[in-house]
């Protein structure tokens, strides 16, 4: 089993070689002795500590009516105490990212003209996390205006909000290729099963629980919206967990037992997709949720139905499944008709022929 490193510890392995550093989110790695056992190693890690004490800059006091302070008080207001436990880490993540690029902008010196030059076009090719800036800072703006009464116009009024790249969802042969290379029994297979049969979420699959696996029905309340989900488990959901050692309270858990965060979750999810040898990035974890919604309409459960299934809000979420459903349905009556129509068609008429009188023999008398 592998030693648990120590905090801000990554371990890298370049050409069979393993290498470790010191490194705070994105910050500057820091090499350390490769042995995380020796003297060595503990005293150059203490020295990383410190250095990164040291360097942290000292707390400085909010311009007022800047960005940083809007963001300061939007964090504490009941409408981000409002939001969902999680929803709440994607809006700090991103407003703190807004804050620290550019929290010393005056919030009355916002204009179209900056906002799509200073904070958007950073982003041009990065349309998901575009739209993600413009919605936040849109949140931050209301809540100048509305709340705070800092400004009296909205300053992004006007900017297109883009399209973002959707999530689709697996192919069949994606699924054959994960169901032959993950045998029922493996973690990577239970966690396949719940997201395809119950239409789970990586926030919801991470931390789903043996209680529900054992209950008649899989029940879990969706952890993005709020909205309680009950159904049926599937028998391949049945089989997986059936077969799968229980050694914590969770069902999925990594590799010294513990539950997964949600973004380890990810990763280890995609690192068993690419050991299935699918190698197009398209194929997504969270596709397997739009799968299961995929399957629902395939096998013509109505719009309410998937509503249910899939905890979604509005009915207009579930509605573009049976719309798919319905196109591809549509498509292949429309070729088996016209299959039918040409093994028993009659053979058409000579296009010369027609609108010309039969001619007759012999001559009128």
């Amino acid at each position: 089993m592998r030693r648990k490193l120590p905090p801000n510890v990554e371990r890298n392995v370049v050409k069979g070689h393993t290498y470790f550093s010191y490194r705070v989110g994105k910050g500057q790695r820091i090499k350390l002795p490769n042995d995380p056992t020796s003297d060595e190693f503990r005293k150059a890690y203490a020295a990383a500590l410190a250095g990164e004490a040291n360097a942290r800059p000292s707390p400085k006091a909010h311009l007022p009516r800047s960005i940083d302070a809007l963001v300061t008080s939007y964090l504490n207001s009941d409408a981000y105490a409002s939001l969902s436990e999680g929803s709440k880490p994607g809006y700090r993540s991103r407003m703190d990212q807004i804050r620290r690029d550019h929290g010393h902008r005056a919030v009355a010196g916002l204009s179209k003209e900056r906002i799509e030059e200073k904070i958007l076009k950073p982003f041009h090719n990065r349309p998901g996390a575009k739209i993600d800036v413009l919605k936040k800072l849109r949140i931050l703006i209301q809540h100048a205006k509305d709340d705070l009464k800092w400004i009296d116009r909205d300053p992004s009024e006007g900017i297109k909000r883009g399209k973002s790249k959707e999530i689709r969802a697996w192919t069949d042969a994606e699924m054959a290729a994960y169901e032959n290379r993950w045998e029922f029994g493996t973690k990577q297979r239970a966690a396949y099963e719940l997201m395809l049969n119950v239409g789970t979420a990586r926030a919801d699959t991470h931390l789903t629980t043996w209680v529900q696996a054992d209950a008649d029905d899989f029940e879990y309340t969706r952890r993005k919206t709020g909205v309680p989900v009950a159904v049926e488990k599937a028998i391949s959901l049945k089989s997986a967990l059936n077969s799968l050692k229980r050694i914590h309270f969770c069902i999925i858990t990594t590799e010294y037992g513990k539950p997964f965060t949600v973004d380890g979750f990810s990763g280890w999810m995609r690192d068993a997709i690419r050991a299935a040898g699918i190698t197009d990035l398209k194929c997504q974890p969270h596709g397997l949720r739009k799968t299961f919604g995929r399957l629902l309409a395939d096998a013509g459960a109505t719009a309410h139905e998937i509503m249910a299934a899939m905890g979604h809000l509005t009915l207009a979420e579930a509605e573009r499944y049976t719309r798919e459903a319905d196109r591809r349905r549509g498509g292949r009556r429309a070729i088996e008709k016209l299959e039918d129509h040409k093994a028993n068609r009659i053979p058409q008429t000579s296009s010369d022929s027609l609108g010309k009188l039969a001619k007759t023999k012999g001559k009128s008398t």
